[in-house]
């Protein structure tokens, strides 16, 4: 039997398992970590742009399943069957869009019975422009013939890169229209099951806030998208009013238009005021009441961006004007009008992705409103009205904060 050790007997200057064990770290220079940062969003950008056609399907259909979630589980609450829920909740957004679309093509379809009165009034008036510029600028003016030339000449050169493009972007959307309701029905059936598939990658101690994170993700995206659907009904109606009020022909059709496009920020409203002025200064000849009609949009435009959107969606997407307008551009560049549509939603859920983090905290606090950074809360036990809500908006009054929290009172020692 071995004596026990002490300190005659224990071999010295021999290292210890651990620390034979131990991984070696090397720290790298900050120039090289902001190096491969940057290559991996470089290969990121460059993966979402090639991988559209598989990509933007997949976001509209997460972005809609978090929209339909509430009526799936109230539907399932019920008792009916999740299968069940999930198809009358895909239907009915299925007939909302086709009702849409209906009423889009009745009123395109009257408004081509007036296309050759409304190319007869234009040629007068592309005339009578000429002829006012010929005299003072002292020009030969363009016939009718060298016109109509020139313009088919040209069409004929890019007839084929026109139609190549229209045939790719009608096989897209035929696409996209065709996998969005199979990618929702997958989503919302299998939720449960890609829960437990993403809580197997998070400790359990960190599960809690993983939980959170998501629940937080999903707020946003339903509040984005319902006060979106309230913008646009209100938007709408202020439109139809402004149009109605100048005598603008199919003004219904030209407000609810314009107000679909205002999934586009800052610039779809103004956008979809072009052709119901071209129709309005041709029909009337006046550049007046063109000038009007754009005049009645780009207000509409202003109420919407600086107090409807701020008042109805601003409780959940706390995105600043310079991260919206940074992001429109961006989606434009990456996706076209599909990433201008999905901009704000995206950079609201990158927000509260990056909140929820402390080291990427910072991030979303820059790409936050003003009032993120402020250190008071607004009261959640808030009774006002929406109307009281919009004249305090208008008043620039801001809202009643929440009561500072009470301590409790420090017990008195007794002095003995």
């Amino acid at each position: 039997m071995l004596p026990p050790a002490n300190q005659f007997n224990t071999p010295r200057n021999v290292p210890s398992p651990a620390a034979v064990h131990a991984p070696t770290q090397i720290k790298q220079p900050p120039i090289v970590h902001y190096t491969f940062l940057l290559i991996g969003l470089s290969l990121l950008v460059f993966v979402l742009h090639k991988l559209d056609d598989l990509l933007l399907p997949l976001v509209y259909a997460i972005l809609l399943s978090l929209l339909l979630m509430p009526l799936v589980t109230k539907l399932e609450k019920w008792r009916w069957p999740r299968m069940l829920a999930i198809a009358a909740a895909i239907l009915l957004i299925i007939l909302f869009i086709a009702g849409l679309f209906t009423f889009f093509g009745s009123q395109i379809i009257s408004l081509r019975g007036e296309l050759p009165l409304i190319q007869t009034k234009l040629v007068a008036l592309f005339d009578q422009q000429q002829q006012l510029l010929s005299k003072r600028f002292n020009f030969q003016p363009m016939s009718h013939d060298e016109v109509i030339n020139s313009s088919l000449s040209a069409l004929r050169a890019q007839s084929s890169k026109y139609l190549g493009s229209t045939l790719n972007t009608t096989l897209g959307v035929l696409s996209t229209i065709t996998l969005v309701p199979i990618y929702i029905f997958c989503f919302l059936y299998y939720r449960d099951h890609l829960r437990q598939f993403m809580f197997r990658f998070v400790e359990p101690d960190k599960r809690t806030v993983v939980l959170h994170t998501v629940d937080n993700i999903q707020n946003v995206v339903q509040g984005y998208m319902s006060g979106l659907f309230t913008v646009i009904v209100v938007v709408s109606v202020l439109n139809a009013i402004g149009l109605l009020a100048l005598g603008v022909k199919y003004a219904i059709f030209f407000a609810i238009f314009a107000s679909v496009l205002a999934v586009i920020p800052y610039i779809g409203i103004t956008v979809g005021s072009i052709i119901p002025a071209l129709l309005t200064y041709v029909e009337t000849g006046s550049l007046t009441h063109g000038l009007l009609v754009i005049g009645v949009f780009m207000l509409v435009q202003f109420i919407s961006d600086n107090i409807l959107a701020p008042l109805i969606t601003a409780s959940k997407v706390s995105l600043n004007p310079l991260t919206a307008i940074i992001a429109l551009i961006l989606g434009a560049q990456l996706w076209g009008t599909p990433g201008m549509i999905l901009s704000v939603p995206l950079s609201a859920v990158i927000k509260v992705v990056l909140d929820a983090n402390k080291a990427t905290e910072p991030w979303g606090f820059l790409l936050g409103d003003v009032s993120d950074g402020e250190n008071t809360k607004k009261d959640s036990n808030d009774d006002r009205g929406f109307l009281t809500k919009l004249w305090d908006q208008l008043r620039g009054k801001r809202p009643p904060l929440a009561p500072e929290p009470q301590l409790p009172p420090v017990p008195a020692t007794r002095h003995r």
